[in-house]
């Protein structure tokens, strides 16, 4: 038979959680937006705005005064978001926390601006420009040595002889230096644009925010899914650190009463 006041802040947690639940629904009502995907074709897309999110943690902690806490954390992983917070309070030699998590995804797309198109035909250029200018550096160096070799009366000669007369004829080896200085500051050019370039695009990008408003827990957070997570610890403070396993028999019945009045105090921030 469990416990009463296990059962008891059992049951309250459950409380808490529905209505961590039904606050959260509000906070990520998705509205419809248009984007633009890569190619430029206009897509439909759904979005909701985290910051609601974070408003409604904002409001809990302002409720909660006496609670300790760290304020709202927000992390990123790829296109992974979680913003969280975690509140605790001390009971005598006890220890209550809470954890409430909103996790979702963020999809990147264009804005819904012509000029995406425009940057992105440029940028197909500049590429294309750069390639050929790379692919015919070796061909026009070998012309100009071919030609120059004519004009001195060298032809057909071996790679060992062609490097000799080089070595000889600096007139030749600077003129190949110059013709090849020459396509590098091209090429040095296009890539500074092109780099421009996508700086630009870069700021056209337009997070979409999704989640699913269902209850998880942490597993399914560590496992990256959608939804939002409300759990609590009740852990014994014993020689300055903290122990999971509690007996309910040795607490005294002033701190299961303040425990559990703790539990209201989160209940009660949470009504609106």
């Amino acid at each position: 038979m469990a416990d009463p006041f296990v059962k008891s802040m059992s049951e309250k947690g459950e409380e808490i959680r529905a209505l961590f639940l039904e606050h959260i629904k509000n906070a990520v009502i998705k509205v419809p937006v248009k984007v633009m995907l890569g190619d430029g074709t206009v897509s439909d897309q759904e979005s909701f705005d985290p910051g609601k999110a974070r408003q409604f943690y904002d409001y809990i902690l302002r409720r909660l005064p006496d609670w300790a806490h760290d304020g709202i954390s927000v992390t990123t992983d790829q296109d992974l978001r979680r913003s969280f917070i975690k509140f605790e309070v001390k009971e005598n030699n006890y220890v209550l926390s809470a954890h409430m998590s909103l996790q979702y995804h963020a999809l990147l797309f264009y804005k819904l601006d012509h000029k995406v198109i425009d940057i992105q035909k440029e940028l197909s250029e500049i590429s294309n420009k750069i390639k050929e200018l790379q692919q015919s550096m070796a061909p026009q160096s070998d012309k100009i040595i071919e030609e120059k070799m004519r004009q001195k009366g060298y032809e057909n000669m071996d790679q060992q002889k062609l490097f000799e007369v080089l070595f000889e004829h600096d007139d030749l080896t600077q003129e190949l230096a110059k013709h090849l200085q020459s396509n590098q500051e091209k090429i040095n050019k296009l890539i500074e644009r092109q780099n421009f370039l996508f700086k630009e695009l870069d700021h056209m990008l337009l997070e979409v925010y999704h989640t699913t408003p269902v209850m998880i827990d942490e597993m399914k957070m560590i496992a990256a899914e959608e939804g939002c997570l409300c759990v609590f610890n009740l852990e014994h403070l014993k020689n300055n650190s903290r122990e999971g396993n509690l007996d309910p028999a040795r607490m005294t019945a002033m701190v299961k009463d303040n425990l559990s009045k703790r539990m209201d105090e989160i209940k009660s921030a949470l009504k609106i």
